[in-house]
This record gives structure tokens, sequence and C-alpha cells, in this order.
């Protein structure tokens, strides 16, 4: 903060001295600060690589954990047709492996019920009405499934509104009502209603709730049928009857016929789901061409997982290579992390993790799976014979003759993938190692900060200081050049 303007009185520079003395006091302080500050950042953004890396790591990790990675089954169908796809299959981890021949040889299809030709009683076209006076209601329902919903008529209602209604209505459980204009005098329009409720049994009734006989024409049966007598029950009466009636799906397995009531067959084959999607070609006899349906491990996908840790853990060390790196030369720059013991503690955790043997898996060991870890600290599939097969010729004898005890390898209690994950969550964890680092760090800089501004704080006090001294120079020398002149002109010089 400028006191005055040093000079001004004796004509000395004396503000270009004031800048120098305090540019020699500030400048060696703030490259210190600045270097610190470097450090500081570089140390956390550091931190926050390995962080990040072990994070990306542990997703390998727990790929190698789930069990649709590590027990998955593969179903392969092979269809006599490329045209034509009856089913889809979807194993679960504990289905067998095995060979099976399908075919579909009926949908599962819900109830359709048609109101009577125009000869018949039944409506001319779509503008006709349904219920001249009063309100009526029909309740839509399925047998007991617990299905059901109720539209209210009124007076003047026409087919076309009807249909609207009972498509619109909030509760429909899933049936469509449909006009199909017949384009004759006798056949007129027709209602129609279909029930994507599937299964045999499961036939729609529409029940004519207050018995209204103009009604009749829309419905199954009369109100009776949910009257409770104090005797035996009514029957109703009847009227319209589906003119399809709700079916099974109907499928062979092995020669074995199979029904569901849906289009889903669950655990007909134990574990396995197949489900019908179209009917199956027929041979020349109309007889059903059934497809094959093969169960086996998913090798391929639970090899690429293990690639993909390998990958992933290469990764890692290289980035914990890079910041752990000390210059070759001197004009090199070390690594933020050089020399760090944290990271030295990591790798040398995960190499004794990665180098044990697991008890409750027969295959023991990542190198007896064929995975090596190399002189530098990395993972690979081997390439060396030593007299037990190179490293991927382990991999695929294990793959092929141990599939479902690689999952104990890596899954058990001494597994690799359970002992990595509590290993690397020590550091990742939100109250882990590198995290309580990373708050050490940040009160660092926070300490950092409060230094430059009281080192701000005293170089303005300096600053005053010297102002100060040097004014009362200034006013000295000012004094003395005036007094001269004075002593000067007085001689007559």
């Amino acid at each position: 903060m400028s006191i005055q303007s040093l000079g001004v009185g004796s004509g000395l520079d004396l503000e270009s001295l004031v800048s120098q003395l305090l540019a020699a006091e500030r400048s060696p302080k703030i490259q210190r600060f600045d270097a610190r500050e470097d450090r500081l950042d570089e140390e956390i953004s550091a931190v926050g690589k390995v962080k990040s890396k072990l994070s990306e790591f542990e997703d390998a990790v727990k790929a190698l954990q789930d069990s649709d990675n590590l027990s998955g089954r593969d179903p392969v169908i092979e269809n006599p047709s490329e045209s034509n796809e009856p089913f889809t299959a979807s194993p679960s981890n504990s289905a067998l492996t095995g060979s099976y021949e399908i075919a579909i040889q009926q949908m599962a299809g819900g109830s359709r019920i048609e109101t009577p030709d125009a000869a018949n009683g039944g409506f001319a076209s779509t503008d006709d009405v349904v219920l001249t006076t009063g309100t009526a209601d029909i309740t839509f329902k399925v047998g007991n499934t617990g299905d059901e919903f109720t539209v209210t008529l009124t007076a003047g209602m026409t087919l076309a509104e009807l249909r609207e209604m009972i498509n619109d209505d909030e509760n429909n459980f899933g049936v469509t009502a449909n006009i199909i204009n017949t384009g004759t005098a006798d056949g007129g329009a027709k209602l129609v209603f279909s029930s994507q409720v599937t299964g045999e049994g499961n036939d729609l009734s529409i029940v004519n709730n207050n018995d209204v006989a103009e009604l009749n024409r829309l419905t199954t049966t009369d109100s009776t049928e949910t009257a409770v007598p104090p005797t035996d029950p009514l029957i109703p009466a009847t009227y319209l009857s589906p003119v399809r009636s709700a079916q099974n799906a109907i499928a062979t397995v092995d020669g074995i016929e199979v029904q569901s009531d849906t289009n889903k067959f669950e655990n007909t084959i134990q574990s396995v789901r197949f489900d019908a999607k179209e009917l199956s070609d027929l041979d020349e006899l109309g007889n059903p061409i059934p497809s094959r349906l093969n169960i086996g491990f998913d090798v391929e996908n639970l090899e690429e997982n293990i690639r993909s840790f390998v990958d992933s853990y290469n990764e890692l060390v290289d980035e914990l290579n890079k910041l752990t790196s000390y210059g070759l030369t001197d004009e090199d720059e070390d690594g933020a992390l050089a020399g760090d013991s944290t990271v030295r503690g990591i790798r040398s955790g995960l190499s004794n993790v990665l180098g044990g043997n697991v008890q409750e898996s027969v295959i023991g060991s990542l190198f007896a799976l064929g995975v090596e870890l190399t002189a530098d600290g990395k993972l690979e599939i081997g390439s060396t014979d030593f007299g037990l097969g190179s490293g991927s010729e382990r991999l695929n004898d294990a793959l092929a003759d141990n599939f479902d005890d690689v999952a104990a390898l890596f899954t058990s209690d001494s597994g690799i993938a359970t002992r990595l994950l509590a290993f690397t969550e020590e550091f990742t964890s939100s109250s882990g190692i590198l995290s309580s680092r990373e708050s050490v760090i940040e009160q660092q800089q926070s300490q950092l900060e409060d230094e430059r501004e009281r080192f701000d704080i005293r170089m303005e006090s300096f600053e005053a200081t010297l102002r100060a001294r040097y004014l009362s120079l200034d006013q000295t020398v000012a004094s003395l050049q005036q007094t001269g002149n004075a002593l000067f002109a007085a001689l007559g010089f």
C-alpha cells in the first residue's frame, strides 16, 4: 500500500529501490509456495488416478464374481429352416448341459367372441344404438383369474362408441374390441371381442349385469352368474359363445407332449425356459419338424471376462509404473508418486493375491488356469510350455474340463476375486487409505493458502516500514538540498 510517492523531494529513485527490496524479499518465498502448490496438485491428481484405476480394476474383478459370467449356459438352437425360429431359450446357470429336440405344435391363445349377424339380431352398422333407454352395466371377466372390469352403457350409445369405451377403460386387463363390417346386409357390422388371457379354461365371459334384453346380443350370460341364492346356485342364461376358445401352447420335447397356459414353458426342461414364437415347420406328412436345442457352457463369455481382467490389471500396473517412476537423467522428471510407500504396498498386495493358491478350487491357482505373473509384474496368458502346456492350452483345458470349478477359483472364500476386492476396498472405499490420503493433501493445500495470506499481510507491513523509512530519507535529502541551494545562492554561486 503506497503511503506517498517516494523521491519527489530528493529526486532519488527511491520508488524503484523499494520495489526491488520488496521483490527480493517476496520472490524466494513465492517460489517456495508455488513449488509446494505444484507438488500438492500433482500428488492429489496422482492419488486420484490411482484410485480411479483401482476402481476400474475392481469392475473387472466384480465381473468375475457375477454368476452369469462365471457359470453361464449358452443355448444354441439349430432350426430346420433359417426363415423360421419357432422358439427362444434361456437356461439358468444350474441347467444341465445336453441336447433336446423341440417342436412347437400350437401357440397359446385367448378366446374370441363375436356378435351375431345382422340377420340374426346383430347390428347393421357401426352407428346402430346398443341401448335405447336408461343405463346398464356389462362386466368382462375371465374365470377365477381375478381379471375383471365393468363398463356402463347409456341410452343412445352407438356400437362404435361402445367399442371405444371398452378399449379405453383404465381397468381393461387385455380385452380388445373391434368392428368388422361384413359388407352384406345379412352380415352387417360385427363387434369382435379378443382376450389376451391365454390358457385352456380361460375363456372370456361378458355378463349382462342388469339383464337388459337388448344387451343379450353383446353378452355371454345374464346376471345370475354372480348371484348367491340360499339354495343351489342358479344356472345363468347363456347367449353368445366363444367362436374360439382360449387354448394352451403345445410342444413336444424329445417326442413328449408338453403344455403351458402361456407361450412360456418354465422348467419343462429343468432350469431351462423356452418361449414359443411360432409354429414349427411341417414335413411332407404334416408332422412338426423339431428344432435342436443344445445347452452348453458359455465358454466364450467367461474367457472374455478373464482376458478383460488381465488387461485391466495390466493397465493398472502401467499407471502405477508411470506415477512412481524415477527420471533416467537429470532432465527427466520423476513421477508424482516416485518412491511412494502406499503405491508399493498396493503393488505388493496385489501380487501376493494373484500368486496365491485357492484351496476350494481343483484348479488351484491362476497359473494353473494359464494366467501368469511376468517379471515386470504384469499378467499374461503365457505362451511358454512348462510341461503343463502353454497358458492358452491350460486356459482352454480348464474351461473345457472344469468350467464350473473356475467359479470357485474366483468366488470362494479364499478365491482370487474375493481376496482382491477385500484388498482393493481398503484403498478405494470412502474411508479407505487413498481417500484419507486425499484429505491430508487437501488439508495441506488449505494450510498453504493460509500461509500465503499471512505472508501477504507481512509483506504489506514490510512495505509500509520501507516506505516510512525511505520517506524520512527523502525528506532529509530534500531539506539538505534546499539548504545547499540557499547557501549557494547567498554566496553568489
